[in-house]
Formats: C-alpha cells, sequence, structure tokens
C-alpha cells in the first residue's frame, strides 16, 4: 500500500514494533533516528521481518544487501523515501 507522502520515524517505529517488539531497556519511543539497529536489539532475522513488512506497508522493497548496510533507522527511511520518489536502491 502506497502512502501520500514521506515515510516517518512514527510509521518505522510501528513496523519495529510490530516485527520484534522492544528490547528491554530500549525505549522506541524516544530519538532513535540515530541509533544503530543492533543497539536497539534488530538482528538480521528482525531486520528481514522489518523489510517484508515495509513491503506490505508500503510496498518498497530493499535487497538484503542493501538492508543489512542500513546501520540506524535515519538511514533505512532515507533509502526507502528516496525510492519512493523513484530516486533509490529500494524496488516498487
Amino acid at each position: 500500500m502506497a502512502q501520500d507522502g514521506p515515510i516517518t520515524l512514527t510509521d518505522l517505529v510501528i513496523v519495529l514494533r510490530a516485527c520484534a517488539g522492544e528490547v528491554d531497556g530500549v525505549d522506541l519511543a524516544g530519538d532513535i533516528a540515530d541509533r544503530a539497529f543492533t543497539d536497539l536489539g534488530y538482528d538480521s532475522v528482525a531486520m528481514m521481518e522489518v523489510s517484508a513488512r515495509m513491503v506490505e506497508r508500503f510496498g518498497l522493497e530493499l535487497d538484503e544487501d542493501r538492508l543489512f548496510a542500513l546501520g540506524t533507522p535515519a538511514e533505512m527511511l532515507r533509502c526507502l523515501n528516496q525510492a519512493a520518489t523513484g530516486d533509490g536502491e529500494a524496488r516498487r
């Protein structure tokens, strides 16, 4: 499903919570944009689930190499939003 406007950090947090929840001691409601996914408790399996949910929710698919190169939520949002405008490495 396409979305009007850019994908926001709030949108991504909803997907993160749906995929793997929150690790004890990690507050996804805080300023997490520049925190490493690993620091947020998301391993490679969780990131694959996040990627699958992004396809379902926004119609944007990141290949595995690109997905694992994204270290933070901010990097993921930049990549997805560039792809949404036709100027990125994700596929519609």
